[in-house]
């Protein structure tokens, strides 16, 4: 994708910060540009790291979310207060990277499994197939010896000769082709079957380390010791009886699992990591700061020291092999109310050349948050009730409301950008959501609820006959009458909007 269209992209669920879009889009495609050059050169050039400056709520952590979906890249959110410096309590920065290497794994699986789920699953059914039609041998046999034991006479009256006879291969073809298209159609998907089953629970053991279990577990310490004792002691095997639909699906479990091959997995995984994976560090304002090293904030700048390494490239430890990180994109974000990037130590403030300022949301962005993106607010909510049956309908003059009262409330308490809208909405719609049963129904108890009452309206449908629809209309004297006295005491308002 072009800049221009990764910026298009972005503008389908991000309103405004063009500034911030134009920064991701340019560091994306340098990083297609420089997978086209030769290896030599390619080597030596390293992302273009950015950080983001702007009070929480205007968009950064989803412009980086939205930014690794499109290109499909594994991608971590992570913020910078978990980790604190070497000897403290708190996260190793390399579980940064083992994460991150973790998250593409299940990318690659999942992607490796959608291309060999159609032979998983032709395969589970043949041997399905074979199950079934040994369970239907087993009762011929049984038929065929109760017959044996009856009298010339009674064998008149009783079973056909035919049953002792021997199936030729032909005839077991079409019973197995009959049996699959009465599968396929799911007459079968409540008969039992007896399915052999591996117990998958490996042997619990416990070390004595000074490190963290998940720690362990991510080093390949843990991992390694029990794969090893599970192959040793090997895996318990027992019949078990199920749904002919539940042992397809344990099957097909089974049939992935025999034809994924593992290794090109993680080889696949750890080269998209060095590749194009994506890191998201946030709240990286939090550990600025080069103190003297007395009291409780004496780890700050360990963080960053910390940190450091790992955003200019390092090689990490991970129990599936070594980890570079030197052309990991880097995306750091804060608000630096109290400080400022300048409090970064310089060594890693030289690691973020790119600096994007994002601006705080106006009365106009906050109406097309309302409205614009895919999945808005305003659709979010009117989905939801029509689950209820109930049809949900805003005026332009109610959601230019609602966008006032959001950007007045973060005018006069704490600015949390679009977070603000979400609980406008809900105060807005509590009684609607109440009521919403009781609406549809018509029952009396909706009566007591301040909500408006429903507007009849015609349509015309397709066939030419007039059908009337009930619909709810939210209007800017409704929104008023729910927000307007809470917005107007800022003691109220600060607790509950």
């Amino acid at each position: 994708m072009t800049p221009r269209e990764i910026v298009a992209e972005l503008d389908k669920y991000v309103v405004g910060q063009d500034a911030a879009k134009r920064a991701v889009a340019i560091a994306l495609r340098n990083r297609t540009r420089r997978q086209r050059l030769a290896p030599e050169l390619a080597e030596e050039i390293m992302p273009k790291n950015i950080l983001m400056i702007g009070s929480t709520g205007v968009g950064k952590t989803e412009i980086a979310r939205r930014l690794a979906k499109l290109t499909n890249s594994p991608f971590l959110k992570v913020e910078a207060s978990k980790f604190t410096e070497v000897g403290y309590v708190g996260r190793d920065v390399e579980s940064i990277v083992r994460d991150l290497v973790e998250i593409a794994i299940d990318m690659v699986r999942e992607e490796k499994l959608e291309e060999i789920e159609d032979r998983a699953e032709l395969a589970a059914e043949d041997k399905l197939l074979e199950l079934l039609m040994q369970v239907s041998v087993g009762v011929v046999g049984d038929a065929k010896e109760a017959h044996s034991t009856q009298s010339p006479e009674a064998r008149k009256d009783g079973l056909p000769e035919t049953v002792a006879a021997p199936k030729t291969e032909a005839e077991k073809t079409r019973e197995r082709e009959k049996l699959r298209v009465q599968f396929r159609e799911g007459r079968l998907d409540d008969r039992m079957v007896d399915v052999e089953t591996r117990d998958r629970q490996a042997p619990q053991i416990e070390v004595i380390s000074n490190l963290p279990p998940e720690e362990m577990d991510q080093r390949g310490d843990m991992g390694g010791l029990q794969s090893m004792l599970a192959g040793m002691l090997g895996q318990r095997t027992r019949k078990r009886p199920m749904k002919v639909s539940e042992a397809f699906e344990y099957m097909t479990q089974e049939e992935e699992g025999r034809l994924l091959d593992m290794d090109q997995v993680v080889r696949a995984a750890v080269e998209r990591v060095e590749d194009s994976g994506i890191v998201f560090l946030d709240e990286i304002d939090k550990i600025a700061g080069r103190e003297g090293g007395h009291g409780p904030d004496i780890s700050r700048e360990g963080v960053q020291r910390d940190i450091l390494p790992i955003v200019e490239g390092t090689t990490v430890n991970t129990k599936y092999g070594m980890v570079t990180t030197d052309h990991v994109l880097f995306i750091a974000a804060g608000a630096f109310h109290v400080s400022k990037p300048s409090d970064l130590i310089p060594e890693l403030q030289g690691r973020f050349p790119i600096r994007v300022e994002l601006k705080a949301l106006t009365v106009q962005d906050f109406l097309r948050i309302l409205t614009e993106p895919r999945a808005s607010l305003v659709r979010q909510a009117i989905a939801l009730l029509e689950t209820e049956g109930l049809k949900l309908e805003f005026t332009t003059e109610a959601l230019e409301e609602m966008a006032r009262f959001a950007f007045q409330v973060n005018e006069s308490t704490e600015n949390i950008g679009a977070r603000r809208l979400h609980t406008i909405l809900e105060k807005v719609l509590d009684e609607i959501s109440f009521a919403a049963p009781d609406l549809v129904k018509g029952n009396g108890a909706a009566d007591g609820a301040k909500v408006p009452k429903l507007e009849e309206r015609e349509l015309q449908a397709k066939s030419g006959e007039k059908t009337v629809e009930r619909v709810l209309v939210v209007d800017r004297a409704y929104v008023d009458q729910q927000v307007a006295g809470i917005v107007k005491n800022q003691d109220l308002s600060r607790y509950i909007l």
